[in-house]
């Protein structure tokens, strides 16, 4: 005999289970950590960034000319040239100021209480800014010379080029007075590339 069915229970309709939730459990949780290697990770996908592209103006292909002209201003050649320029007229400033502040410029060593001429004065001004001028322009192309071959040697543009470059210019520099003034010469000239270099970075 079959069981019958009272009203109340069949008021209740059946309790069914959500699709959505027997589905979710069969999908893969997705990971934070996996979002941000995709996002700013190694599989990151690497954009073009070609002006074209961005909406600016396309750049047009490099001549001949122009990739020979910028090989050549990144030589070590030209470095060193422009260095000595630029040597030659900050020393040469310097020199003539710092005679412009001495009070003995132009004076003459034999006779002291002779009061010199402008001429006397505007020559001897010359002779030292020349002199400062020569010594600045030998010291930057060293120093931007040996900088250059360091930097090419090494693969690296760093600040301890310039340390390095710093001490092979000073030690040649002060190696003519002598083996102790050499380096003392290497230790200060390396020192000094160094705080300039913590400074400028």
């Amino acid at each position: 005999m079959a069981a019958s069915t009272s009203p109340a229970d069949a008021s209740v309709p059946d309790q069914q289970v959500p699709a959505s939730a027997g589905s979710s459990m069969d999908q893969p949780n997705i990971q934070y950590s996996m979002i941000l290697e995709h996002l700013i990770g190694e599989k990151r996908p690497v954009k073009d960034l070609n002006p074209a592209v961005l909406g600016g103006l396309p750049m047009p292909s490099k001549s001949d000319e122009q990739k020979m002209i910028e090989r050549g201003m990144e030589s070590c050649a030209f470095k060193s040239v422009l260095a000595c320029v630029g040597g030659f007229v900050l020393g040469g400033a310097f020199g003539v100021f710092t005679a412009g502040i001495d009070t003995n410029v132009g004076f003459d060593p034999k006779d002291p209480l002779k009061t010199p001429t402008a001429r006397e004065v505007l020559k001897d001004m010359g002779q030292r800014g020349m002199s400062y001028a020569k010594n600045f322009a030998i010291v930057g192309a060293m120093f931007s010379c040996t900088e250059c071959i360091i930097e090419s040697h090494r693969g690296k543009s760093d600040w301890k080029n310039a340390v390095y470059s710093g001490c092979v210019t000073g030690g040649v520099i002060g190696f003519r007075a002598g083996l102790k003034a050499g380096v003392l010469g290497c230790g200060g000239f390396a020192a000094f590339s160094a705080a300039i270099e913590y400074y400028l970075r």
